[in-house]
């Protein structure tokens, strides 16, 4: 039980914002799933690939229960606006939706995988297990399924 708050948080999402994520967040984020994977897309609007991830990963928790999805924008003081469209238009809307706040963006990236670069998309797969899988760039939906585990 005493993970399921902290769960609850990261997976809800206002649906006119995206929820910030500061330093203290990312190891609620990091934390395994109970069962299947938990797939963190992080995408900036600048980012004319992240549009691709984003739909994947919205496709692939929409059709998989064992997949829980997040999206993380990782624009310094985007606005929700700009978040919100964004995610609109890769049809990715209704998965919870967070926003770097708070410390530099380069921290919080070092927080969630300290062997990234930066590079846009990024995605990381948190396993029930614990076991972690990371990629950066563009993921057909054949190997964001490889990446989360033949899923």
């Amino acid at each position: 039980m005493k993970t399921l708050a902290p769960l609850l948080s990261l997976l809800i999402s206002l649906p006119a914002a995206a929820a910030p994520l500061t330093a203290e967040d990312i190891p609620a984020l990091l934390e395994p799933p109970a069962r299947g994977v938990r797939i963190i897309e992080l995408w900036a609007l600048y980012c004319t690939y992240c549009e691709t991830n984003l739909r994947a990963v919205a496709e692939l928790s929409a059709a998989d229960a064992d997949v829980q999805a997040v999206t993380v924008n990782t624009d310094r003081n985007a606005s929700d606006a700009a978040i919100l469209g964004r995610l609109r238009s890769a049809r990715a809307a209704g998965v919870p939706a967070r926003a770097y706040a708070g410390a530099s963006v380069q921290r919080l990236n070092y927080l969630i995988d300290p062997h990234w670069g930066g590079e846009m998309p990024h995605t990381v797969v948190v396993r029930a297990d614990g076991t972690r899988r990371a990629a950066s760039g563009t993921l057909t939906a054949e190997r964001l399924k490889a990446l989360a585990g033949g899923r």
